[in-house]
């Protein structure tokens, strides 16, 4: 079978969190972060950075997590060269309901397993949203083709994750980061699926099968397109009193200005200015040592927030980490 690669014909398209706490959420991300909110429903509250209708979903539920990532692709050839991939794979492929495909703001999607108990949802037509967008963030956010944002995911077995989003996506390995926090060593290995410098870091502890972090991915982020939004939320978040995970720094690989807040459900949000964007013809992975140049100093953790770290990362020693092996190979070697 002719394998067609999809490589620059997807992007991340809407992420879904299920979470009880929507006043804090809605706090969160229309006061702070400056997101357009819709009038939020009983147990849906959706938050757009764009003309599409949802950037993302909240869903009411006991989680406090992300479930699932939307990815959108580029024509319905591309649609069926992934679904194709999955169903030679043994993979089971769930169609979503016209009800969940609306939520979310498109015309129809599938569903795939995916590592860490992250759901996979592709879909290609968007919607665009009806309403006026009303947003604190009056430069706009840097979506377009490059996707909204990245996430950052940390696993038991980063070699499988990288496998899997290879063979689904045909993502592309752009760097490394080497880093050592707290006396942890970290090596995080950053895809891309498009010229994005990446959609999706994957963390992990070297030589040490563990995951300190409690929920299914590190953080999110999005991008504004004028400095002064970047430091603006940053304002706003101190202002209103949400924890500040990282201050204002300058990353060492996509040289993105940024900063982490906390999320209401407990993992952090990037809020990021001008990263680069990667040249196909003349890049080469390299690995940098350490996530930033300045900054990004720590904030908000306490010492409690230390040893719940060191609880999570014991009790995740015993835990069971599913790759999706079926898609994720034997999992891609490092250079």
């Amino acid at each position: 079978m002719t394998r067609r690669s999809v490589f620059g014909s997807v992007r991340l398209g809407y992420v879904v969190i299920e979470s009880a706490r929507f006043s804090e959420w809605r706090r969160f991300g229309r006061d702070a972060i400056g997101m357009h909110l819709d009038e939020p429903l009983s147990d849906v509250m959706r938050f757009r950075l764009d003309e599409h209708e949802c950037r993302f979903l909240l869903q009411r539920g006991p989680a406090e997590d992300v479930v699932a990532l939307g990815w959108q692709l580029d024509d319905h050839d591309v649609f069926d060269e992934i679904l194709t991939r999955a169903i030679h794979s043994g993979v089971p492929v769930t169609e979503g309901t016209d009800e969940e495909a609306a939520l979310r703001g498109v015309e129809r999607l599938v569903r795939l397993p995916g590592p860490n108990d992250l759901a996979q949802e592709l879909f290609v037509r968007p919607r665009p949203g009806e309403a006026k967008l009303h947003m604190a963030a009056r430069g706009g956010f840097v979506t377009g083709d490059l996707g909204m944002g990245h996430v950052a995911i940390t696993s038991k077995q980063p070699l499988q994750m990288r496998g899997y989003y290879t063979n689904v996506f045909d993502a592309r390995l752009t760097d490394y980061i080497d880093e050592t926090i707290d006396g942890v060593k970290l090596k995080i290995r950053f895809l891309r699926v498009n010229p994005r410098h990446h959609s999706v870091a994957i963390a992990s502890v070297r030589r040490l099968p563990m995951n300190p972090i409690r929920t299914r991915v590190q953080h999110l982020n999005i991008q504004v397109a004028d400095l002064d939004d970047m430091t603006a939320a940053y304002r706003r978040v101190k202002q209103l009193g949400f924890t500040m995970a990282l201050g204002i720094g300058q990353h060492t690989n996509d040289k993105e200005l940024s900063f982490y807040a906390q999320t209401p459900s407990g993992f952090e949000w990037e809020v990021g200015w001008n990263a680069i964007l990667v040249d196909e013809s003349t890049w080469e992975p390299r690995t940098h040592q350490g996530i930033s140049i300045w900054g990004h100093n720590p904030e908000g953790q306490s010492l409690v927030d230390k040893i719940k770290q060191v609880k999570f990362g014991a009790q995740s020693l015993l835990q069971r980490e599913d790759p999706v092996r079926a898609l994720a190979g034997v999992g891609i070697p490092d250079n």
